[in-house]
C-alpha cells in the first residue's frame, strides 16, 4: 500500500512538473511573439501607413479611418474572436490570447522604435516578416494575437467553406476596401505585407495547414485514448497493429496505435495530455489540408 501511495505521489509530481514546464515554454514563446509583432508594427508598418491582412489589418485600417488609437482597436476587434475561441477551443486558450493581445496593445501604445527605412518594398517584406513571426510564435505558445483564424475555424463548421477559403475571402474584401478608400498602390503593398507575414507564419509553425493528424505509439494506449476523450473531447481512432523493430529489437507482439486529428491551435495541449500519461510515447505529426465530418466539425458549442 505504501509503495502504491509513493508511486502515485511521484506520478502526480511528474505531471505537475510537466505542466509547469509547458506553461513556462508558452510564456516564453508568447513573449517573443508579442515583441516581434510590436517591432513589425512600430518600426515598419505604422510609421509608413501600411496595412496587413486579418484582424490586425482590420485594426490598422480602422485606425486610419477613425483615428482611434491602434492599441485600443487591437483589443476591441480581437475580443469577439477570442470569446468565440473560448467556446470553440478552451478558456485556457482564450485567457492566454487575451493576455497576449493586451501585452501587444500596451507595447504598441508605450514603446517607440527608430524607423529603419522608408523604402516601401523593404517595409512590406520586413514588416510582414516581423508581424508574421510574432503571430507564429504566439500560436506556438498556444494563443493568438490575430483572431481571424478562430473565426475561420468557426465558419468552416457552419458552412461549406474551408478555413483557408474564409481567410482568403476575408482578406480579398479587406484589400479591396483599402484600394477603394486609399490607393491601389496601398492595397498592393498591403497584400505584399500579408504574403510575407503568412509565409513567415508557415515557417514558424511548420506549415499553414489548419489541421494536424497525430499518430501515437505507446505502451499505454487505453489510458491515452481516455485522456484525449475526457480532457479534449476529441474523437480517437485506435488501430490494432503488430510491432516491428524498436528499442528492444524485433517485437512480434500485437499493439495498439492511436490516431487523432486536431486543429493546429490544439496540438500543444494534445501533446501535453499524451505526455502526462506516457512521456516516452512515440508521437508523429503530419499536416492535413482539411477535414470533413467527424468530431472536428461537429463538436457542440458548449
Amino acid at each position: 500500500m505504501k509503495v502504491l501511495i509513493k508511486n502515485l505521489y511521484h506520478e502526480s509530481a511528474r505531471i505537475k512538473e510537466l505542466v509547469f514546464q509547458r506553461y513556462v515554454k508558452d510564456v516564453i514563446l508568447i513573449s517573443i511573439g508579442v515583441t516581434m509583432a510590436t517591432i513589425g508594427l512600430k518600426q515598419f508598418l505604422l510609421p509608413n501607413d501600411f496595412l496587413d491582412g486579418g484582424a490586425m489589418g482590420l485594426s490598422l485600417l480602422s485606425e486610419r479611418i477613425t483615428g482611434i488609437e491602434l492599441s485600443v482597436l487591437i483589443v476591441l476587434i480581437n475580443l469577439p474572436f477570442i470569446l468565440l475561441g473560448a467556446r470553440q477551443i478552451s478558456w485556457e486558450f482564450a485567457i492566454k490570447s487575451i493576455l497576449a493581445i493586451l501585452a501587444l496593445s500596451l507595447l504598441v501604445h508605450f514603446v517607440d522604435f527608430k524607423i529603419l527605412t522608408t523604402d516601401k518594398l523593404l517595409i512590406s517584406v520586413f514588416g510582414g516578416f516581423f508581424l508574421g513571426a510574432g503571430i507564429g510564435f504566439t500560436i506556438r505558445g498556444g494563443a493568438v494575437i490575430d483572431g481571424t483564424e478562430v473565426m475561420a475555424i468557426y465558419m468552416s463548421k457552419k458552412t461549406s467553406l474551408t478555413v483557408g477559403d474564409f481567410i482568403s475571402i476575408f482578406n480579398v474584401f479587406l484589400f479591396a476596401f483599402a484600394a477603394f478608400l486609399f490607393t491601389v498602390e496601398t492595397a498592393m503593398y498591403s497584400m505584399l505585407t500579408y504574403f510575407a507575414a503568412s509565409k513567415t507564419v508557415d515557417f514558424i509553425i511548420n506549415g499553414i495547414e489548419e489541421y494536424i493528424g497525430v499518430t501515437v505509439v505507446s505502451s499505454k494506449p487505453i489510458e491515452i485514448k481516455q485522456a484525449i476523450i475526457d480532457n479534449l473531447h476529441h474523437g480517437v481512432t485506435v488501430y490494432n497493429t503488430e510491432s516491428g523493430y524498436g528499442k528492444g529489437g524485433l517485437d512480434p507482439h500485437k499493439n495498439k496505435v492511436i490516431y487523432c486529428v486536431v486543429t493546429r491551435l490544439e496540438v500543444t495541449k494534445l501533446i501535453l495530455e499524451i505526455q502526462k500519461v506516457d512521456e516516452g510515447a512515440f508521437i508523429v505529426q503530419h499536416a492535413i489540408k482539411d477535414t470533413k465530418g467527424g468530431m472536428i466539425k461537429k463538436r457542440p458549442l458548449h
